[in-house]
């Protein structure tokens, strides 16, 4: 038994120098082998080693939060959790393979879109990576028509905000984003020179009770209430910056007031860009960042993206998704 235990062993330790591609190749060849390369011990090692370089991660595919806190995991009866499961839905590679494998209506939906004139969709984008970092990512955005080209400004007011601004995206789909700052320019200003934290004035907090406990609850202003009302999804733009602190909960109680059901259809996609500075700051992995601010609470997709606001790394890739999501609930 110890010989046997011995030799298990080193085959866990052999296979672990190989890629996780690679094992499911080396699955498929025999019994035996397929039975090898399903070990969970040896996924768990995988899952853990590769998902802080995960530059994005979803609501159908983040992994649950016992994978980081328990030693080893099992489910009902003894059953080991299948570790290797998680890592193919989870990992981008296998994200991606499962998009590619679903049948692409893109040449006829652009024919049929232009049939009908239709208005361009509009997200509403706040959070604190867009008031907290040393870069703009907002001012990037409108400076940078090779990555992003801005297609103008709309005459479509909403009372007290403005119109936004619209984009267009790889040449064809326009789209309109609100930005919505929490204090004015001089005390974003101010508030950044002074490290301190500015009053958030697109909330106001209720008291609530949950249980024996005081609930932290959030409600938007009037202004933010007719923009919630008319947008067709979400860009909330999160701090990833390791060396600052961050007030997580407090975060995803103000996420849960924008996107509130009563404010609006309750399917509206949500786009979390998890923003740096500059890309030699080091940043919180996408997937802690996701468990952090509790994403899987939420009731309506979502997709987090590492962003870097200085040079728009990754924004391209979240757009595409939140365009995807909103056109498809347009369509239903």
């Amino acid at each position: 038994t110890t010989l046997n235990g011995f030799q298990i062993d080193v085959q866990l330790n052999i296979m672990s120098f190989l890629s996780p591609q690679d094992l499911c190749r080396l699955g498929s060849t025999s019994c035996y082998w397929r039975a090898a390369v399903q070990d969970p011990l040896l996924w768990r090692y995988f899952l853990l080693r590769d998902l802080p370089s995960w530059t994005s991660i979803d609501w159908k595919s983040l992994p649950d939060e016992e994978v980081f806190n328990k030693a080893f995991s099992e489910v009902s009866d003894n059953a080991l959790y299948d570790y290797m499961a998680v890592y193919k839905r989870s990992c981008p590679q296998g994200r991606r393979s499962m998009k590619s494998s679903r049948p692409r209506y893109g040449t006829v939906t652009s024919f049929l879109q232009s049939l009908v004139t239709q208005a361009e969709p509009r997200f509403a984008m706040f959070g604190p990576g867009l008031e907290e970092l040393d870069n703009s990512l907002v001012q990037k955005m409108m400076t940078c028509p090779e990555i992003l080209l801005v297609a103008g400004l709309p005459q479509r007011q909403i009372h007290g905000i403005g119109s936004g601004v619209s984009f267009q995206f790889n040449n064809s789909q326009k789209f309109n984003i609100v930005t919505l700052y929490s204090t004015t320019s001089v005390e974003r200003r101010r508030a950044r020179q002074e490290q301190a934290v500015a009053v958030n004035k697109m909330f106001y907090q209720e008291n609530s009770t949950v249980g024996n406990q005081q609930a932290m609850h959030y409600s938007v202003v009037a202004q933010v209430r007719k923009v919630c009302e008319v947008v067709d999804g979400f860009i909330y733009v999160a701090n990833a910056e390791a060396h600052r602190a961050h007030v997580r909960q407090e975060e995803l109680a103000r996420i849960s007031a924008m996107i509130d059901p009563a404010l609006g259809p309750p399917n509206r996609p949500l786009l979390v860009l998890s923003c740096v500075s500059d890309a030699d700051v080091q940043r919180i992995p996408c997937v802690y960042v996701a468990h952090q601010l509790q994403l899987n609470l939420l009731h309506q997709p979502w997709m987090m993206q590492d962003t870097v606001a200085a040079t728009l790394d990754g924004l391209l890739n979240g757009i595409e998704w939140l365009l995807e999501e909103a056109n498809c609930k347009s369509a239903q």
